[in-house]
């Protein structure tokens, strides 16, 4: 459907953070209310998942103007897994325009797990979303590159200007997933099969396994986070990465699916654009405010962190970010008519 509104101009009206004492000490509140949760397990159908210590706890927050909160292991490092997928889609939108990318890929929530088959052949072959690994493979496939090894180092360069850094990739988890990821390429060959990938697709599986092994720290996904929050301008480094449409876009996604078949209940109680990993990785987004990045390995059922959610809800309320809440307007006079 064309709404035909490219003649109107994108207004954004998001508001301001409470002073930089008073966030630093609501993160570390955040923190430390959650520490000692110990619901769910770590994630021990990829190997190597399974050997990361479940004690592990961070919580980060860049402000859009650079300014940066920490408390706990925000240092840690840890693969990237599936929010690699939110950044790699904002790459190929900058590259291949919003209407290309929407066509091939789609925006809809399946309501299945991130990797169903099911929601393939119910849809002709059509990834509904670039959250799920169908879409995902789908969106690694579409990013510029004469051949696999351009693809990867294309977006590489991309997620590393996002985080401020260059990131690395983690060997042992690249070839951890690799050897268990038949699934990922079953699901590439049946995309191939209704016609929707024109590269190779175990190429592009082994692209987006890579992708998925990069390795971060929260304080790398806030300002990660804080990047598509300021418009697709990194807040620590001053570069552009993406376009402030393509931010819009992605940010889009992430509300209606980052956190898979849970996203409307974490759109419910948190009211942000997020997008989770399997490795207890969390990116949340405050547009025009900043971004947050959380690190515990404890999952619950869908593979999304348990502390990373319940202090990212924390922040949500206690810094004012639900896109949701509203208040009561102060009301002086009635404003005048025309």
């Amino acid at each position: 459907m064309d709404f035909e509104v490219d003649d109107i101009e994108q207004r954004a009206s998001a508001g301001t953070l409470p002073p930089w004492d008073d966030v630093e000490s609501l993160v570390h509140a955040a923190y430390e209310r959650n520490r000692d949760v110990d619901e769910g397990d770590v994630a021990d159908y990829i190997p190597i998942l399974g050997e990361a210590d479940p004690a592990l706890f961070g919580v980060a927050v860049v402000e859009v103007d650079g300014s940066v909160h920490d408390a706990g292991d925000v240092d840690r490092l840890f693969s990237i897994q599936s929010i690699s997928k939110a950044f790699v889609y904002a790459l190929a939108c900058e590259e291949l325009g919003h209407q290309p990318v929407l066509d091939r890929i789609g925006v809809n929530n399946t309501g299945l797990p991130f990797n169903s088959v099911m929601a393939i052949e119910l849809n002709d072959g059509h990834p509904l979303n670039p959250m799920v690994n169908a879409g995902a493979i789908a969106t690694t496939a579409l990013v510029p590159g004469d051949d696999a090894d351009a693809q990867w180092a294309f977006i590489v360069a991309g997620l590393s200007r996002f985080a401020g850094r260059a990131l690395q990739l983690d060997d042992l988890v690249y070839r951890s997933e690799a050897a268990t990821n038949q699934r990922n390429r079953a699901i590439a060959r049946l995309l191939e099969s209704y016609g929707r990938l024109e590269r190779d697709p175990l190429e592009a599986v082994d692209v987006y396994t890579k992708q998925c092994a990069l390795l971060v720290n929260a304080h790398d996904l806030a300002v990660m986070g804080a990047t598509l929050a300021d418009g697709g301008v990194n807040p620590i480094t001053g570069v552009r990465v993406v376009s402030a449409e393509v931010c819009r876009d992605t940010l889009a996604v992430l509300a209606a699916n980052g956190l898979y078949e849970r996203s409307g209940e974490w759109l419910f109680e948190i009211g942000l654009p997020g997008k989770s990993g399997v490795a207890g990785g969390i990116v949340t987004v405050s547009p025009g405010k900043a971004g947050i990045g959380t690190y515990s390995p404890r999952l619950d059922s869908a593979g999304n962190s348990v502390r990373g959610q319940r202090a990212t809800a924390h922040l949500s309320r206690s810094l004012g970010l639900n896109i949701f809440a509203s208040a009561p307007h102060e009301r002086t006079q009635e404003r005048s008519q025309p």
